[in-house]
């Protein structure tokens, strides 16, 4: 059974402050590298929480698939974007992300209900 989203963002965070506070430089410029990414551009944030849910699909990654979808929420997407987003990954990474698929489709279902 998976974890739920509020001990999935809890976890996110103690690991993450855990991560960055263990002093090794490397990691602190990765996550920021990261965040940067992220940012407001010529790239709305909400397009690119998408581009960053299709490649999570792709490579096949439950953690990010949850973290980009629970941002995909926050910015505002709507359920047929993120639909849309979900099957260009199933077209880019084929039968493969078929059961990553069905983990977004849970995840999405329980997120939609907490908004």
């Amino acid at each position: 059974m998976r974890k739920r989203a509020a001990e999935t963002r809890r976890y996110r965070l103690e690991m993450n402050e855990k991560i960055l506070g263990a002093g090794f430089q490397g990691f602190n410029r990765f996550f920021a590298l990261d965040a940067a990414a992220y940012a407001e551009g010529a790239l709305p944030m909400k397009m690119k929480e998408l581009m960053g849910l299709v490649g999570s699909m792709v490579l096949r990654c439950n953690d990010c698939i949850f973290y980009h979808l629970d941002r995909c929420v926050t910015e505002g997407c709507t359920r047929e974007e993120i639909l849309e987003a979900m099957n260009i990954a199933l077209v880019i990474g084929g039968s493969i992300v078929i059961p990553h698929l069905r983990y977004a489709f849970e995840v999405l279902d329980e997120l939609t209900k907490e908004s």
